[in-house]
């Protein structure tokens, strides 16, 4: 069976960070978010992966190359991105017989996906404390009679998880008119086949839509979640590892440094003396965490450099950030409500009661900043010493 991993939109609701990165190629632990969705379809027997890309395409085609873990990759290439039915139209003529559709920003786990293949066809379904903001699949007698976008009242909680199992007639049924979004929806086509073929809803155990910034904090909490302490790169005597830390070969931690696992140091990554890295927290290849610096719960991409006396916290920075001595990022608020963060132009409530800032590509703190929870700071934004940043940016 061919899985069609959908990689191909620009991921507004995430940015900065998506500035000039397509969302899918954003890291997860030790790999893009897309190679997980890859592993996904692989382990549950994808013979083949069939990438619909798009925006910034070459960051996915440089990294997956014409084979992933032995299983052939094609690319076919969306002009303008109308939707998900429209990204599965421009796969059409790759597809032969049954297959797999994957949204290539949702984290998986491949025992559900291998559930889904074994149950064609099928739809994930999951449940959700707020169905209102998923669509909601309507079922009688363990099949799907019904999936209703964004119901005010919906009849159950379980959200359309967006993968799916279609017959080969349903390239027919792909050309559907437009939403009221504007967009081709995936959505309608399996409304068409429901119609057609007696669609089984698969309950996944787990599934994480990686829309927005904290949901990708949420993506590499679990994953680094799986690590086992491995030691490969250059850890001071004289440092403290406890439990699930991984150093990369090249990696270094020196002397004085405590790391509290999960943490993973990617290879060229440097942990410098007396720092505190703890708290599920990713240090990309090449990022320097200097003296008396503390890193909690955080993603670093990168090439990115917090070198002195700094506190970041339950926060994500982006690509060749430079935060200057004594950035210090607050996460949680003092009327202990959860943070809210400007998601394209509205305040949304992560649900968390811990959450820093968000910071774009190439961003710089002056020394002294202050950046207050919920803060984002736009790619190649600056900030003044001793300044306080309590608005985006």
């Amino acid at each position: 069976m061919q899985a069609v991993i959908l990689a191909a939109g620009r991921g507004t609701r995430i940015r900065p960070l998506s500035d000039s990165h397509p969302k899918p190629m954003l890291p997860v632990a030790d790999r893009p978010l897309l190679a997980h969705v890859a592993d996904a379809a692989v382990e549950a027997g994808a013979e083949e992966l069939v990438f619909v890309v798009g925006y910034e395409s070459d960051t996915v085609r440089e990294f997956f190359g014409d084979s992933y873990r032995t299983v052939p990759v094609l690319y076919v290439e969306q002009g303008a991105t109308d939707g998900t039915a429209d990204a599965v139209d421009t796969a059409r003529r790759t597809i032969d017989g049954d297959f797999l559709v994957l949204n290539g920003d949702n984290l998986y786990a491949a025992r559900d996906v291998k559930r889904l293949v074994e149950r064609s066809p099928s739809v994930a379904a999951y449940e959700v404390e707020r169905p209102s903001n998923y669509g909601v699949l309507t079922t009688d007698g363990g099949v799907v009679t019904e999936v209703v976008e964004k119901p005010a009242n919906p009849d159950s909680r379980m959200a359309n998880a967006g993968a799916y199992v279609f017959p080969e007639r349903a390239l027919r049924w792909l050309e559907v008119e437009e939403s009221e979004r504007g967009e081709r929806e995936l959505t309608d086509v399996l409304a068409s086949v429901a119609d057609s073929f007696d669609v089984t809803p698969v309950e996944f155990d787990r599934w994480l839509d990686v829309g927005r910034p904290w949901e990708l904090l949420e993506a590499n909490e679990r994953r680094l979640g799986r690590l086992a302490q491995r030691l490969d790169g250059d850890v001071h005597e004289d440092a403290t590892v406890r439990g699930a830390v991984a150093v990369e070969p090249g990696a270094t931690v020196d002397s004085g440094a405590v790391l509290e696992g999960p943490v993973l140091v990617r290879e060229g990554a440097s942990v410098g003396p007396n720092a505190y890295v703890r708290g599920a927290t990713l240090l990309g290849r090449g990022v320097e965490v200097g003296h008396a610096v503390e890193i909690k719960n955080s993603v670093v991409m990168a090439d990115t450099s917090v070198s002195h006396l700094s506190y970041v916290g339950d926060s994500v920075l982006g690509r060749d950030v430079n935060f200057g001595a004594g950035t210090n990022v607050a996460n949680l608020r003092h009327d202990d409500q959860s943070v809210r963060v400007h998601v394209k132009g509205d305040a949304v409530d992560t649900g968390r009661r811990k959450f820093g800032v968000v910071v774009g590509d190439g961003a710089k703190t002056g020394i002294n900043t202050s950046l207050n929870a919920g803060v984002k700071l736009s790619s190649g934004a600056t900030t003044r010493p001793g300044e306080s940043v309590t608005r985006d940016r």
